[in-house]
């Protein structure tokens, strides 16, 4: 099937021109909302564009995301220590991650590329059918995010991360 590209007669010959161009439009404002504010955090913290004048390593920025991205299944919405949505952390440090690469920053230190993650994937996945048929009769219940309504849950404000504490000062004698 033939894809139509616009350009019928009466149409504005930029429409025609701009239909060819990248759909800029398509990425939701939410998420540029939410991103732009992680990346105001990190403006602060780190000074603005800093992954494109220091290397950044891939390593440091996909940990960041994992922590984020777990911290948000467990149910947390904000970043502790900033307030921010982890979506929006997740958001604007993959956003970082790309443009570090257009800039010519960014070191890519992933893991030695070996068969063996894929040929574990490839041996596992049989095993998920067999589950799934051995407890099909079944029908537990699931628990999720929905099921802490009135349950209080006690925050510590504890950093999930210890801050490292200076050894004391000693005056020479």
């Amino acid at each position: 099937m033939k894809r139509k590209v616009h350009g019928t007669k009466g149409e504005n010959p930029k429409d025609v021109v701009g239909a060819l161009k990248l759909p800029l439009h398509l990425f939701p404002p939410a998420a540029i909302a939410h991103g732009c504010l992680a990346m105001l955090d990190g403006l602060l913290k780190y000074g603005r564009n800093n992954f494109r004048k220091k290397p950044i390593k891939a390593s440091g920025y996909v940990a960041a995301i994992l922590r984020h991205a777990l911290a948000y299944l467990e149910g947390e919405d904000e970043a502790q220590d900033s307030g921010v949505s982890h979506l929006g952390h997740i958001l604007a440090t993959a956003a970082i991650m790309v443009d570090a690469q257009a800039a010519g920053t960014f070191i890519d230190d992933r893991n030695f590329a070996g068969q063996g993650y894929l040929k574990l994937l490839e041996e596992l996945q049989p095993k998920v059918l067999v589950l799934l048929r051995k407890y099909e009769d079944r029908n537990p219940r699931h628990f999720t995010i929905k099921d802490n309504h009135g349950l209080k849950i006690k925050r510590t404000g504890r950093r999930a991360t210890p801050r490292l504490r200076r050894a004391p000062r000693t005056r020479p004698r």
